[in-house]
């Protein structure tokens, strides 16, 4: 069942599904994607991506990309978080990634309880990414995007484990900050970041290997 069909209350015409990646970690830019679904080209298996397995959110991913109408991703900077806040950084982040759509959708529903400014009538819907295929879809190439980031990011910096936690703030990624300092990545404005910043002012000056 399509979302048309399962929200009739919605206007006919292309509806685009919105969600971000990575608000929580310590380190790196928050991702967002806009999916438009392509009703005669269903994809199984869309559900939030924090529900499925690495393989399988790699598989959709790949589906989403070659079925969808169109899809965008984009995102705000480690620079743009600490300047506009977490929040913010995720609505720009948002609204990037509406206006990077081919096509323009008549309706955006967007995951979670607040919406980025944007020209065309837009929803929040609480746990969106479970109930709306085209939030499930959204959620899910931020997801492997962000992952894919931290997976590159890890062999310029080992030390810090991204591949691992992510840029969460785990017992491993805390240990590395106490260890090795901030990076560049590393978003000052961060409870945990910051406090080693206090200690160790200098190691934000480290750079891309």
């Amino acid at each position: 069942m399509t979302e048309q069909h399962s929200l009739p209350w919605y206007p006919t015409g292309l509806i685009a599904g919105v969600d971000e990646a990575g608000r929580g970690p310590l380190a790196g830019p928050v991702m967002a994607a806009a999916v438009i679904l392509d009703q005669r080209q269903p994809i199984a298996g869309l559900a939030d991506s924090k529900k499925l397995t690495a393989a399988r959110r790699e598989a959709l991913f790949d589906e989403i990309r070659a079925k969808a109408l169109c899809c965008s991703i984009a995102q705000a900077s480690v620079e743009e978080i600490d300047r506009l806040n977490i929040l913010q950084a995720t609505l720009l982040a948002m609204r990037r990634a509406v206006l990077g759509l081919r096509l323009k959708p008549v309706m955006v529903l967007v995951d979670g309880n607040r919406l980025p400014v944007l020209d065309v009538p837009a929803e929040a819907i609480v746990k969106g990414d479970a109930l709306v295929p085209a939030i499930s879809a959204a959620s899910i190439l931020a997801k492997v995007q962000r992952d894919r980031w931290c997976a590159q990011i890890d062999s310029d910096y080992p030390e810090y484990g991204f591949a691992g936690h992510k840029g969460y703030g785990t017992a491993a990624h805390l240990a590395a900050l106490r260890t090795h300092g901030a990076t560049v990545l590393h978003r000052r404005t961060f409870a945990p970041v910051a406090a080693q910043l206090l200690l160790r002012p200098a190691s934000l000056c480290m750079t891309l290997a």
